[in-house]
């Protein structure tokens, strides 16, 4: 055949061939395939399973965890309006241009927002369907029975051998007393012994897992059913704990005002001691509040509330959180009569407790024409003053050492009925007038305790009272998801301790019948992670294991000591 036909009966198709022949040829060829755009797709089905496995896998997991933790973090460092908000009056009023900002991004309301409520239900989402399939899982390994030894024992990482007079099934029977005496789960499979032990590793997991589902719902229990409110009490005043008495009060959104405990109390004293020397000078050392309370049975019992020590009432807790002075004044008009006479709680400024407020007088003054007014005062107030031309007037210590307070005055209208809410601590002097003194600096007099304050043109005084009365501040707050929260905590740093420190491993022992009539005993180990101690407890179970199926003599051994028999 010449070279062209050759070549034509090669590369060249028979004319005649079918078309199924053709695409046989095609599948069978080499070379590259044409790829088509488009291809298969995934379908709104495949989609939905897709997305389900990416949020159920432990990285989508342990991701939202961490974003949970990161989004928590402007909750603690911007004011919230569910824990303060005339903070956040004051934080906008100080970062006008970033407020708007602030407000789009729901950072005032934190855990509240959409975006840390999507990251939360999220997160919950994805743990249960991590733990619903690895439950499953899990309770079928716990079924099961250890699977049987390999082929080849020695390719495992921990392996040990010696050969016994014992028979094999002596050493299997002793392999099982010894591993199910070790807390091994055992039973003979074929020519081995197979035996595993902890399973409670992955119980560790699903239930570090379990746990934080549970502080998950705790969390969101807590928010839903709690209540919180502050209120200041001046020592020989009361509390009852009823909505209208709180100074502040904030509800989850599924609380009842009905489901309030019913209690009331009286501050019947405090005491604040403090280090009067040394580098911690100044330091509280004693800070406790004692009180007389009354539940819904009417029977009176005295406690004393600290810091960290909170007075229990039923489900509310009532924790003692500030403390500050209240100076006693009394407020005459111009004929002398008595308008305005009681203890007025200042804010402290420093931890030497300098403090300031204000007094208003909103009813029952007339100037000296008859005619009502208001008065007010601005406050400023140290328990312990250094002494004229000393400096600045700031308080040197937190105790009532050596007390004095300035007061400017004002009359006009104090703006309280104009329906818009005021802060009790200061004053609006958009419609007030300021008094001109004859003595202090003009506009504000200081005064100690026991000294009086004459208000210019007959307009009356005002008493630096000799008492001055202390008061402290409480919160009392029901939260239901505490003690679920707690017990998640608890059994999480279990579950954790448990996957982190369990080892999970498995043990073969092996015994047959050699060749010269000994058993050949073979013991190997294998462990779901690596640890050093696989290896130790290996020689540990062979040592026990030889104590029944002692090691043989090697054969040469045995002939020599069967030689020196025949010679003796």
């Amino acid at each position: 055949m010449s070279k062209t036909d050759t070549t034509d009966t090669t590369d060249a198709p028979d004319a005649s061939s079918a078309p199924g022949d053709e695409a046989a040829g095609a599948d069978l060829s080499t070379a590259p395939k044409e790829e088509t755009l488009g291809g298969p797709t995934l379908g709104v089905v495949g989609w939905v399973r897709w997305f389900w496995r990416q949020l159920t896998s432990m990285r989508v997991a342990l991701i939202l965890l961490f974003l949970l933790s990161l989004g928590a973090v402007p909750g603690s460092l911007i004011p919230q309006s569910s824990a303060d908000e005339m903070k956040v009056a004051d934080f906008k009023k100080a970062h006008e241009a970033l407020t708007p900002l602030y407000e789009k991004l729901q950072l005032f309301d934190v855990y509240s927002s959409v975006w840390f409520s999507a990251i939360y239900i999220l997160l919950f989402v994805s743990l249960i369907g991590c733990i619903v399939p690895r439950t499953w899982q899990f309770v079928g390994q716990l079924r099961g029975l250890p699977p049987g030894a390999p082929k080849r024992l020695t390719r495992l990482p921990a392996y040990t051998t010696w050969r016994t007079e014992a028979a094999p099934e002596e050493v299997h029977e002793a392999a099982l007393a010894v591993l199910k005496g070790r807390r091994f789960r055992a039973r003979t499979a074929g020519d081995a012994v197979a035996a595993e032990k902890g399973y409670l590793r992955e119980a560790g997991n699903l239930l570090f897992h379990l746990a934080l589902i549970v502080m998950l719902v705790a969390f969101a229990w807590g928010q839903l059913f709690k209540s919180e409110g502050g209120k200041l009490v001046v020592e020989g005043d009361g509390f009852s704990n009823t909505l209208t008495q709180y100074d502040d009060f904030k509800s989850g959104s599924q609380f009842g005002v009905d489901e309030l405990e019913p209690f009331n109390f009286t501050l019947d004293s405090f005491t604040g001691t403090y280090e009067k020397s040394g580098p911690q000078r100044g330091t509280p050392r004693t800070f406790e509040a004692a009180v007389t309370y009354t539940r819904g049975d009417g029977t009176d019992k005295k406690a004393v509330i600290r810091v960290n020590e909170p007075l229990k009432i039923g489900d509310s807790k009532i924790y003692l959180i500030a403390h500050g002075y209240a100076p006693v004044v009394t407020v005459r008009d111009g004929r002398g009569e008595v308008v305005y006479q009681g203890a007025v709680p200042l804010l402290p400024l420093d931890n030497n407790l300098t403090s300031r407020g204000a007094i208003k007088v909103m009813d029952g003054y007339r100037d000296k024409n008859g005619k009502p007014e208001q008065l007010g005062f601005n406050a400023f107030f140290v328990p312990t003053f250094a002494g004229a031309g000393q400096g600045d007037m700031f308080s040197q210590f937190p105790a009532l050492d050596f007390p004095a307070m300035a007061l400017s005055g004002y009359h006009g209208d104090l703006r309280v009925n104009s329906g818009l809410p005021q802060n009790v601590y200061q004053l609006d002097l958009s419609k007030m007038t300021q008094f001109k003194l004859d003595e202090g600096t003009g506009v504000a007099k200081r005064m100690l305790p026991g000294e009086t304050m004459q208000l210019p043109d007959g307009a009356g005084s005002i008493t630096f009272e000799k008492e001055i009365k202390e008061w402290a501040s409480f919160q009392v707050s029901q939260q239901p998801g505490n003690g679920l929260a707690l017990s998640g905590a608890v059994a999480a740093i279990a579950g954790l301790t448990g996957s982190l420190f369990i080892q999970r491993r498995r043990i073969w022992v092996r015994a047959v019948r050699g060749e010269d009539g000994t058993t050949v005993v073979e013991m190997a180990g294998l462990g779901r992670s690596e640890s050093a101690k696989l290896p130790e407890e290996l020689a540990d179970l062979a040592v026990a294991l030889t104590a029944q199926a002692p090691q043989a003599p090697e054969p040469a051994e045995a002939e020599a000591e069967a030689s020196e028999g025949v010679e003796k």
